[in-house]
């Protein structure tokens, strides 16, 4: 999450005003590079809504960690029964050669499932979020361009397309809106293979620590299939000194 549309009031700046001195990549790497504190933990819950507007919540308990060169995270699906004690893991890596490492646990199988590079373009759990949007991917993967300036809901953002440098890659190309200052890409949006707009992800919630923001609501708008998803956590907890143990496939087993 380091890295919707129900943002309001937007001016847009023809002007290199306030992001003239720092390129595309610039940006995009204080936004990864962006303090999250040392480790987090907190309560999950994932709405998933359809075309019809049926509702699917999912109740999850989350664990992060900040690790010598990168970033491990926990998931523990709580409820309801078809997906209680399932569990998903995920380590970062800030080496850019390096891609993330995944996992899955079917408590039906009663297996850990490594998440292939070819499946990280799937959709994780049901939700419109993809097994990729869930990682935290390195700047040096794109080429990033400034396109200009916009002011939402107040608050000044740099908008920077970002294209793959690898021609395969699941997404066309991408357009964030980076807030100056806190870094935070407030929101996002994804382009497919025909260039046509494929999802919106808006940041519609924030709580700060000290100089640590996390991010406590997002939104991830699936345009083509009329459907999206919501991440909403709450009961935050910042530093609480998350053993390293607690990162691995017998702990994904166990559950909590």
């Amino acid at each position: 999450m380091k890295f919707k549309s129900i943002l309001i009031n937007t001016i847009l700046f023809t002007g290199m005003i306030f992001a003239q001195d720092l390129s595309g990549l610039e940006v995009i790497q204080k936004v990864y590079d962006r303090p999250t504190g040392n480790d987090m933990t907190g309560d999950l819950i994932m709405t998933i809504e359809n075309s019809r507007g049926n509702q699917r919540i999912r109740k999850i308990k989350q664990f992060v960690k900040t690790v010598k060169n990168g970033e491990k995270k926990i998931m523990f699906f709580l409820s309801p029964a078809d997906v209680k004690n399932t569990s998903f893991m995920t380590w970062s890596y800030d080496e850019a050669t390096k891609s993330d490492d995944q996992w899955i646990y079917l408590p039906a199988l009663k297996k850990v499932k490594r998440i292939s590079s070819d499946s990280k373009g799937d959709y994780f759990m049901g939700s419109d979020f993809t097994y990729d949007d869930l990682g935290d991917r390195h700047p040096s993967d794109d080429n990033h361009t400034i396109l200009g300036e916009e002011l939402i809901d107040g608050k000044k953002t740099i908008i920077i397309e970002s294209v793959p440098k690898d021609e395969e890659y699941m997404y066309a190309r991408t357009v964030t809106w980076v807030v100056k200052d806190s870094w935070i890409g407030l929101k996002k949006e994804f382009y497919d293979e025909d260039d046509e707009l494929l999802k919106i992800l808006t940041v519609d919630g924030q709580k700060a620590f000290g100089d640590v923001i996390i991010l406590t609501k997002v939104k991830m708008n699936n345009v083509q299939k009329n459907q999206f998803t919501i991440m909403a956590f709450s009961d935050v907890k910042i530093d609480q000194g998350i053993p390293n143990n607690k990162f691995t496939e017998r702990i994904m087993k166990r559950g909590i």
